[in-house]
């Protein structure tokens, strides 16, 4: 499943704009089980993880020596006053740590040590607070530009905030399956209830991505996995001089996380995961896929029940169903006819896709939904028309997603499987399960061997106790999956957002996420194993006076 690259509610709409440092503006956030009748995940006790241990150990005491020269900033990052840039080098395959390595860029904006309630206080650094802001396949380079957040300033006045591109995200060693110029292909159909026809077209065009995969990419594809991002972790670790890791992991983040606990548990010094994507072996990915394209349409839901209560404001209906027949109405009309040229069914799906993400994207969306069905297409265009200068992120963004999904775990190989299961999940929640088919179909048949799911879970005891933080209706991290995190890390401690749908808790609008969030990584204080927030409030609607100039985080973008 395709998703924006998450950087907290606070923080999402100020570093969408850092385009030159964040690399891919959207990625995919993650989904897919075992195939049916596949083996038991293997156990890491094995003799390649037995190598790729000391291979990691390896690479890790090679970091620490080396550490990290942090330098200006490329001048294409448009990095603000006081970040620095510099690389750390991790073996492509740490079974073998001699081998080809690859040079994974960072970022680090110092701690302020300047307390924002007491101008006089000085606060004692803690160390360096690492984010992965998930995907697979999205860069954490802009990460650091966070700390002018309010809602950041107590962390980074503790913690040099460091950011970095996993392996295969661009500038690290990019991954590339397509020419970029390919990528994006507008205007699209969507079909609710694809043709025999279509789904035999979709499925030459996954087969046909997964062979150029292999092609752009070379032999060294089959390592660009989640285990291989979390020993990357590790030696980022070690490479900043710090003994334990501090970290942060949002979405896809969150399985990064839980791998690296798995795997090095007594290297833990904090962790936070927000939005948690489901561990369990059997969901990684294709059935966690299932899972989330029926939590869409619930959210779906959601938003076309706000748009109706603003019915005097939008004029889409005042109930979810006639909302549903001012969409549907859209879609066949840039069916007939795309917006601009470049604006079909796909792209209008996609930009509201957006909406099940982010409670700050409903009134855009609504708004650019009544403009066009009212006569002006300008809005939705903003909104939805592909951007030829994000092309090269965005299909990098792909590629690693890819890459990594279809790694890290069987997946079925019968298309009529996906075809049982899907068809029978469009009946109910036909938003957007087929277009997560499309976004995933790749795996089916990937030319590489794939890995076997960790069984993450820790022991009692075994590493620092965890904070995790959920919304109840989350669409692309069903909630579901933060309750098996939560059973899978001893001691971790859950704090639920109620009633709230937005992919990423915190820090952000809501006080009381906010505050364990400031109790856990500056004091290590958690308030036990579950508590719980009332939601934030519901986005206020556009005024019918600003229509067309409703501002967008992500213009041209996905």
């Amino acid at each position: 499943m395709r998703a924006a690259a998450l950087y907290s509610a606070a923080g999402s709409l100020l570093l969408s704009g850092l385009t030159g440092l964040t690399g891919p503006a959207t990625a995919p956030a993650g989904s897919t089980p075992n195939a049916p009748g596949a083996p038991a995940p293997a156990s890491p006790a094995s003799a390649s993880a037995s190598a790729e241990s000391r291979g990691v150990a390896l690479a890790a005491a090679r970091a620490k020596t080396a550490g990290i020269r942090f330098r200006t900033c490329p001048a294409d990052r448009q990095a603000p006053d006081g970040m620095r840039c510099g690389t750390v080098s991790v073996p492509l395959d740490y079974a073998h740590p001699d081998g080809k390595h690859l040079t994974l860029a960072v970022s680090r904006m110092p701690a302020t040590h300047r307390d924002p309630g007491n101008s006089k206080r000085r606060v004692p650094r803690q160390g360096a607070l690492v984010y992965n802001p998930g995907g697979p396949g999205a860069s954490g380079l802009a990460f650091p530009v966070i700390g002018i957040v309010p809602e950041w300033k107590r962390i980074a006045a503790a913690y040099d905030l460091v950011g970095y591109a996993p392996r295969g995200v661009a500038p690290s060693a990019p991954l590339s399956c397509v020419k970029p110029e390919q990528f994006y292909k507008a205007p699209s159909p969507a079909p609710v209830h694809p043709s025999a026809a279509y789904k035999r077209e979709r499925i030459a065009r996954a087969k046909a991505y997964a062979r150029g995969c292999a092609e752009r990419s070379g032999k060294g594809l089959r390592f660009f996995n989640s285990l291989n991002n979390a020993r990357d972790l590790d030696v980022l670790r070690a490479a900043l001089g710090e003994p334990r890791l501090t970290f942060m992991g949002a979405s896809y983040g969150t399985y990064l996380g839980a791998l690296y606990a798995t795997l090095f548990p007594a290297h833990v010094r904090r962790m936070v995961l927000d939005s948690p994507v489901n561990p369990a072996p059997a969901k990684v990915w294709y059935r966690a896929n299932l899972d989330q394209s029926a939590a869409f349409e619930r959210r779906w839901a959601d938003f076309r029940a706000w748009v109706a209560r603003h019915d005097d404001v939008y004029g889409l209906g005042a109930s979810a169903a006639a909302v549903q027949r001012a969409y549907d109405t859209a879609s066949a009309r840039l069916a007939a006819k795309p917006a601009g040229g470049t604006v079909g069914p796909g792209q209008l799906q996609n930009t509201f896709l957006m909406a099940g993400y982010y409670d700050d994207y409903w009134p855009s969306r609504a708004e650019a939904l009544s403009a066009y069905l009212k006569g002006d297409a300008e809005p939705l265009i903003g909104l939805a028309a592909p951007s030829p200068e994000t092309a090269k992120e965005a299909e990098n963004g792909s590629a690693v997603y890819s890459a990594v999904e279809c790694d890290d775990a069987p997946w079925p190989t019968d298309f009529a499987l996906w075809d049982r299961d899907n068809t029978r999940l469009a009946r109910v929640a036909p938003f957007e399960t087929w277009d997560n088919v499309w976004a995933n179909l790749p795996c089916a048949y990937w030319p590489v061997p794939r890995q076997r799911p960790l069984d993450v879970r820790t022991s009692p005891g075994a590493t620092p106790p965890v904070l995790i933080l959920a919304a109840e209706r989350d669409a692309a991290a069903p909630y579901a999956g933060a309750l098996e995190m939560a059973r899978r890390l001893a001691g971790s401690t859950l704090v639920t957002e109620r009633g709230a749908g937005t992919h990423g808790v915190g820090p952000g609008p809501n006080r009381c996420v906010n505050a364990h969030v400031d109790a856990y990584l500056l004091e290590g204080h958690l308030p036990g194993a579950r508590a719980a927030c009332a939601p934030r409030p519901e986005p206020r609607p556009a005024e019918p006076a600003k229509r067309g100039n409703t501002p967008d985080a992500l213009k041209g973008k996905g």
